[in-house]
């Protein structure tokens, strides 16, 4: 009789793997230096530091992938589709976010597999995102 394990997955989590805060920090660092540049993405955060909008990012991506729940305990549910909802978000912002964050992926120097595991998930992320195809 074969058994199913029940409980959370051992080993480490994939927020482990990569290295932690840390590797998060400068993944989302380096995104946003280039969305401070970028004129159609930059317009979407009101806010004139990024500071705010980077450390949400961080705690979204370091929940997602296994870190700590601390996104959650202070923004709730994450509910992506409709936090983007104000925002025009056509393909030409899916597209520059996303060459955004290759950059920023690529800065880390991931192994191959956990590189194509992130990118994939941030794929996904952004082309769920687009809510027009109006520009």
């Amino acid at each position: 009789m074969t058994t199913i394990p029940v409980g959370p997955p051992s080993g480490p989590s994939f927020f482990e793997q990569l290295g932690g805060h840390e590797t998060f920090v400068r993944l989302v660092d380096a995104f946003y230096r280039g969305v401070a540049g970028d004129p159609v993405l930059r317009p979407m955060y009101p806010e004139e530091d990024l500071g705010p909008a980077k450390e949400r990012l961080t705690l979204f991506l370091e929940q997602y992938w296994g870190g700590p729940t601390t996104y959650s305990q202070q923004r709730g549910h994450p509910r992506l589709r409709m936090r983007h909802n104000p925002f025009t978000v056509n393909p030409d912002a899916r597209d520059r976010w996303l060459a955004h964050m290759r950059v920023a992926v690529d800065e880390l120097g991931l192994p191959p597999l956990q590189d194509e595991t992130l990118w994939n998930y941030l794929e996904r992320a952004a082309f769920a995102m687009v809510n027009t195809f109006e520009e």
